[in-house]
């Protein structure tokens, strides 16, 4: 793949360290300026020809990078006169594409302001398989009451960005375009003079709004905007700690899988109003610890409401709306939630015939967890289940999880299986706490 990195950034909001005296993307982190933390992220997966895309204080950068070949790339440049927003200088890209020998119809774009460590041939092949014509890196973050978040259907395909401008009196997913993109190189041609452009509001809303074929790869990856004094801080002691590299997909990770009903929110039997759902005390504080350990926080829960047809599959995901709702105003998140909708047995009158089913994700089946370990490249034996009943229990045990039985939810006393958990726990933050002992996690 090629690369173009939008580099043009001032970074007002830096200028205690700049000090108006190098761009952006210029700013050190750790003896090392941003781009070229960016450039070594590319080149661990064979990207090497590099378009930067410069203007405020841009021959900073031309000195320090050159044509790129004591950094291992081919670096040429863009240089814009006047700013032309995150997109304007797109018309001289397609002039290049046009020119070049390689035959990838797609591209890498890259803002100059994110530091980012994922797997880019993951993500790579997730465009392949899509065939997009745009595709983002999405995320959730710890505050996304004040950030632009992007909606997508059941195929991951962008639906809609929601402006964090907007007045959000719904529930909404946690999902936060991160800066990354694996791009067709025909989207450049959208832009056929050098006017100013904002890539998101210009490009890809209309695209959405077309229903073109614009994607979100959503992953637990390190991506983070590093436009304060504040996130650079945290950045480096990230870096120092190993955190950012361990979270990269190329790697095995753990995960911390998680019962909804019983375990996060509070038991009522089968909830299918949203305003029956009430989070569980110390859930909140329990999900970010984990978040700060590093593990993946993950929901398997089973659904029957939808089979027993009490409400359909949109009302199951509003309520996953209130919920990564709720957890991101207090700025901690779900990696992800799985459910599934079906129930074998028949003979409720009010049924839902399409999922009354026999299937392989429903607990103590193993699909959701396999799932999950397919999309994050997760260790289910490094792993553990956190749940209120015996089907949690065994379907830990068949996965070769650890399992964590609370007092919480039915407490156990649902007896479907003579399973034994590996700890037993009051509540969910007692839970993650006593996992976090025989894991010798330390967060302090």
């Amino acid at each position: 793949m090629h690369a173009v990195i939008m580099a043009g950034g001032k970074g007002s909001r830096l200028s205690s360290i700049t000090r108006n005296e190098i761009p952006k993307p210029m700013v050190d982190i750790k003896s090392k300026p941003l781009l070229e933390w960016q450039l070594e992220e590319l080149k661990k997966y064979g990207i090497t020809t590099v378009t930067m895309v410069v203007g405020y204080l841009s021959e900073k950068i031309i000195q320090y990078f050159g044509n790129g070949e004591d950094f291992g790339c081919e670096i040429d440049y863009i240089i814009e006169e006047q700013a032309l927003g995150t997109a304007g200088a797109f018309c001289f890209l397609t002039e290049k594409f046009i020119n070049e020998k390689a035959s990838d119809g797609y591209f890498m774009l890259v803002f100059g302001d994110v530091f980012f460590d994922i797997d880019i041939k993951k993500m790579e092949n997730f465009h392949i398989e899509k065939k997009s014509k745009a595709t983002l890196f999405v995320h959730p973050n710890s505050h996304p009451f004040d950030s632009d978040l992007v909606k997508v259907d059941e195929y991951s395909r962008v639906v809609e960005f929601d402006s964090k401008n907007n007045v959000r009196d719904y529930w909404y997913d946690n999902l936060v375009n991160a800066g990354l993109y694996i791009l067709d190189k025909s989207i450049c041609t959208r832009v056929p003079l050098p006017v100013k452009t904002d890539f998101e509001k210009d490009i890809l809303a209309v695209m959405a709004k077309n229903g073109e074929e614009i994607y979100a790869y959503k992953s637990p990856e390190f991506v983070k905007d590093i436009g304060t004094v504040e996130r650079i801080t945290s950045t480096v002691r990230d870096i120092e700690s190993g955190f950012i590299n361990s979270k990269n997909l190329s790697y095995k990770q753990k995960a911390i899988f998680l019962d909804r009903d019983g375990t996060i929110n509070k038991f009522k039997g089968l909830i299918y109003d949203e305003n029956e759902f009430e989070l569980e005390a110390g859930a909140i504080e329990a999900i970010g610890l984990i978040n700060k350990s590093g593990m993946l926080a993950i929901v398997a829960t089973n659904q029957p409401v939808v089979a027993r047809g009490l409400c359909d599959i949109k009302d199951v995901e509003n309520i996953h709306k209130k919920l990564s709702t709720l957890l991101g105003r207090e700025g901690v998140f779900l990696d992800d939630i799985f459910f599934c909708p079906h129930h074998p047995d028949r003979g409720y009158p009010e049924e839902n015939p399409k999922y009354k089913v026999e299937c392989k994700c429903r607990k103590p089946d193993t699909g959701m967890a396999y799932e999950a370990a397919q999309r994050y490249n997760i260790d289910l034996k490094s792993s553990w289940m956190i749940g209120d009943t015996t089907i949690d229990m065994e379907f830990a045990r068949r996965l070769g999880m650890r399992s964590v039985l609370l007092k919480t939810g039915e407490g156990g006393l649902d007896c479907k299986f003579e399973v034994k958990p590996d700890i037993y726990a009051e509540n969910i933050l007692d839970a993650v706490k006593k996992i976090f002992e025989r894991e010798k996690i330390n967060l302090q």
